[in-house]
């Protein structure tokens, strides 16, 4: 989901039921809030993410659809306040937790430096590379493009092969 949303860790904790419109003609999720955990006090689901601009409504690939309908059938409440991802008693995991699990299940894999940001940051800089950024940083809630190219997008280094065949053309010798 992290990845088929570009949602934060917590956005994506966040998700209930009611946020969700699958019979739709594009199938999508509304990102509205964020898990919480603060010292001294119960985790919960705020009911507003990082900022206001974060509030969104985005597009669910086939993958992201076929996880949130896969989970959807181990659910046992069916509330629409309902987080679709919680503890078996139906609380909300804390961002940590997931955080640890994640790192162990890649450690087992032999897969190092996965964290739930770099999904974010994955699933941006493909955006990116085929929408643009404009596109990139509305799918991530950012009002100024420039935090998405400055923090998310990965650099493609690659400089457009063209370059080549116009320096022949400049300075090449004939056969």
């Amino acid at each position: 989901m992290m990845l088929g949303t570009s949602g934060r860790i917590g956005e994506v904790l966040a998700i209930r039921l009611g946020d969700l419109d699958l019979d739709a003609p594009i199938p999508s999720v509304r990102i509205s809030g964020t898990i919480v955990s603060r010292k001294g006090e119960p985790t919960h689901r705020q009911d507003y993410p990082k900022t206001a601009r974060s509030v969104r409504r985005v597009a669910l690939p086939a993958f992201a659809l076929r996880a949130i309908q896969a989970r959807l059938e181990k659910i046992r409440f069916t509330h629409p306040d309902t987080l679709l991802f919680s503890t078996r008693v139906g609380t909300p995991h804390t961002t940590n937790n997931i955080r640890r699990q994640l790192r162990d299940v890649m450690q087992q894999a032999g897969v190092p430096d996965v964290t739930p940001h770099r999904f974010r940051r994955t699933a941006v800089t493909a955006i990116n590379e085929v929408g643009g950024l404009q596109l990139s940083s509305e799918l991530l809630g950012h009002s100024d493009p420039s935090i998405a190219r400055d923090h998310y997008i990965r650099r493609n280094e690659t400089v457009n092969p063209v370059t080549a065949d116009f320096l022949e053309q400049a300075f090449g010798r004939p056969a």
